[in-house]
């Protein structure tokens, strides 16, 4: 792997799209292929990836599971009057916690469902950006403009502009890309007028603005049930977690690695052994 961690930043300004539930899934599949694995919480408000992970140290205490954990940290912002001393103390913060974890091989990032000056921080630092996306107009709204009549794209949203200008801070950093990959979750199982609409618009945006699609998570509330106890659809196969498996958590597994098997993250050989 190359020097430095690997960043995976998992960004949307869109709340209730899957973020925190797609960033721990990822941080498990990289604990389980024998990583060493940051992570970073970025919604100082919600932390609802830093209650994940409380939650997986809990469970796993409480019933000595031995279960892999990442080295985590949460940046909240700061509540400075000034705009410019404020960004300066967030810049400061979010560093430190990067720098803390310069031994780690990955580092997967969370940002909140909002406008921020740290994730905009966070997604100039991306190796891979993981954008999940609910499967309608309505979230499809935050990636670009769609004509309701003929269905073709007018333009890029603010998201995509982020997304772009972010990349040219990071191209002039560091003379380094973005993988960006959006993944299309809550998909419909039946062949809807709407769900074939969606996916042409995706796939034309995808070239024009330079994004890989990637399959995301259904709507299964396993993934929600998951989240008291810490754990993943990873998790389950170990002995004592107290789940039972089910068929609808086999299939959510699946899900799961054919995620990662279209993310091609680093460390990650056979995403079916996960």
């Amino acid at each position: 792997m190359e020097s430095g961690p690997h960043i995976v930043v998992v960004g949307n300004e869109k709340g209730g799209c899957g973020k925190s539930t797609t960033a721990m899934h990822l941080v498990t599949g990289l604990l389980k292929a024998g990583l060493k694995v940051g992570s970073i919480d970025l919604d100082g408000r919600q932390r609802t990836l830093t209650r994940y992970v409380e939650n997986r140290h809990a469970w796993s205490d409480a019933r000595n599971l031995g279960l892999p954990l990442p080295e985590h940290r949460t940046v909240v912002a700061s509540g400075q009057d000034s705009r410019t001393a404020g960004e300066a103390a967030e810049s400061r913060a979010f560093t430190a916690a990067l720098d803390g974890m310069a031994d780690c091989q990955v580092v997967v990032i969370d940002c909140p469902g909002t406008d921020t000056f740290l994730s905009r921080l966070a997604h100039s630092y991306a190796d891979t950006l993981v954008t999940p996306l609910n499967d309608s107009f309505i979230d499809l709204d935050m990636l670009a403009r769609v004509d309701g009549q003929s269905f073709e794209v007018k333009g890029p949203s603010r998201y995509s502009e982020m997304v772009w200008e972010s990349r040219q801070r990071r191209m002039a950093r560091e003379r380094r890309g973005v993988d960006w990959i959006v993944m299309r979750n809550r998909l419909s199982h039946q062949e809807a007028r709407n769900k074939q609409r969606v996916g042409s618009v995706l796939d034309n945006l995808a070239k024009r603005i330079g994004f890989r699609l990637a399959p995301g998570l259904s709507e299964r509330v396993i993934y929600r049930e998951l989240f008291l106890a810490g754990l993943t659809l990873l998790d389950l196969t170990q002995k004592g977690v107290g789940v039972d498996l089910t068929m609808s958590h086999v299939a959510a597994r699946t899900e799961v690695r054919a995620l990662f098997a279209a993310l091609e993250l680093p460390g990650i050989a056979d995403p079916s052994r996960l």
